[in-house]
């Protein structure tokens, strides 16, 4: 039985494409029981098919770790343990426990050599922790291929080799691993090798319930940090996908998701990847940000600084889900009246049926005089609405506070005039008032 205080996990990707955030969760399940346990978390890039690993992909997979704050304590590449690969192929040639086998090669008849291992032919079972016991015969699995040479292994013998040469103690991993571990128990048994435990977590659906693929809408990990979705909000989304706390909680900060995760509360079936669900969480996790650095990300997005950041972020934080949200809005002129004087016909000063042009002067003139009134410590909401609203009740609401809204803002939507004043200041809303009203001349 391996000691908590020893467990050591991984996540051992391929560089052969970009992974998608649903690849990823085996990252976080691992990440998560490894420091839950104060155990190890270790990063092996699987990068022994030469001829589709590129560099590009492995550094998206470091870059795509570091901003989630998945952080490992050791990182190595599966090339680099060549010479564990071949003494472990020459020990079983050696034993008579595989040999080398000359065979014809697929379409181009010719023939060459390549290990394959001999199979005892007898049934395996492994107590899987997310899937109980699980049993299987490895007769029908044949003498299989585990190199093409003495330095070219296939994949299930050098993951064997590198888990047991790194300590790993608990291989987390998709279902579709499942078949793949008969061979890694004989494997393990025939090397003389400590067998881990496993666990295979159910399969990551998109919302068609097939296996979530880039054909399927997934997206890179790098993708969503670039849409303005938060890296906690991610880890914390991607935690939920297969695993259930057992309470109504649904919001948690990576220090609680290190504290409540738990292996055992990992569901068997497969769990939707909705991004519908990850806007909600994201959302969540905005709001939970201090002012400061909500004020930081505001600034960012919209590229603009200085106090009107501070008075717009609180409407700005309202109305959007990701922080990538604020940069359509800004492409869509939605925030342009906050750093910008609206420019626009004088006919849109006008109320529903309204045609006069000299009562919108009038009554804008009249709601300007009473914003001067009000001091500039007292300008709230909540002040400059007492101070409108009977003046706007005793004229038609529409007929005074449309055209209010319409010279602040020169938008037929945007925040409510008495929200949109006091964030422009009383100085520019004022301004903005009297340029209106030269407009209706």
């Amino acid at each position: 039985m391996t000691s908590l205080q020893n467990i050591v996990t991984r996540f051992a990707p391929s560089p052969t494409g970009l992974l998608h955030a649903g690849a990823y969760r085996t990252a976080v399940f691992s990440y998560l029981f490894a420091r839950q346990n104060k155990g190890k978390f270790i990063l092996r890039v699987e990068d022994t098919d030469k001829l589709r690993s590129k560099k590009e992909y492995e550094e998206n997979i470091i870059d795509s770790l570091d901003w989630l704050g998945l952080e490992y304590d050791v990182m190595y590449k599966q090339s680099g343990r060549a010479g564990a690969h071949k003494a472990a192929l020459e020990k079983l040639i050696a034993e008579d426990k595989a040999y080398v086998s000359k065979e014809k090669i697929e379409k181009e008849g010719d023939r060459a050599e390549v290990i394959r291992f001999r199979n005892p032919n007898r049934k395996v079972s492994w107590k899987d922790i997310i899937r109980g016991t699980v049993e299987f015969d490895t007769t029908e699995l044949g003498d299989f291929i585990i190199a093409k040479s003495l330095d070219e292994p296939v994949f299930h013998f050098a993951v064997v080799v590198d888990d047991a040469y790194s300590g790993v103690t608990h291989i987390i991993r998709g279902e579709d691993h499942v078949s793949n571990t008969p061979r890694h128990l004989l494997l393990y048994e025939a090397l003389g090798l400590p067998v881990p435990a496993y666990a295979h977590l159910p399969l990551v659906l998109a919302a068609d319930r097939s296996k979530l693929s880039k054909r399927h809408g997934a997206k890179a990990v790098t993708d969503y940090r670039d849409m303005g979705f938060l890296p906690d909000a991610l880890i914390n989304y991607m935690a939920l996908v297969g695993w259930n706390p057992g309470t109504e909680q649904e919001i948690f900060s990576k220090k609680e998701l290190i504290k409540d995760f738990s292996l055992e509360r990992v569901q068997k079936s497969g769990a939707i990847f909705s991004e519908e669900k990850l806007r909600w969480v994201n959302k969540e996790h905005i709001k939970m940000m201090s002012r400061a650095a909500q004020e930081k990300e505001v600034g960012k997005w919209t590229g603009k600084s200085g106090d009107i950041i501070k008075r717009i972020t609180p409407n700005v934080i309202e109305r959007i889900e990701t922080f990538g949200d604020i940069k359509e809005m800004m492409k869509n002129g939605e925030l342009v009246f906050y750093f910008e004087e609206p420019t626009f016909a004088p006919e849109k000063l006008l109320w529903k049926g309204e045609g006069d042009l000299s009562a919108a002067k009038k009554r804008l003139l009249a709601v300007a005089e009473l914003l001067e009134k009000i001091p500039e410590k007292d300008f709230t909401a909540e002040k400059i609405k007492s101070a409108i609203w009977p003046y706007a009740e005793a004229e038609g609401r529409g007929s005074v506070l449309w055209p209010l809204r319409f010279a602040l803002s020169g938008k037929d939507k945007s925040p409510d005039p008495f929200t949109l004043s006091v964030i422009l200041g009383k100085k520019t809303a004022i301004s903005r008032i009297e340029h209106a009203v030269k407009l209706c001349a």
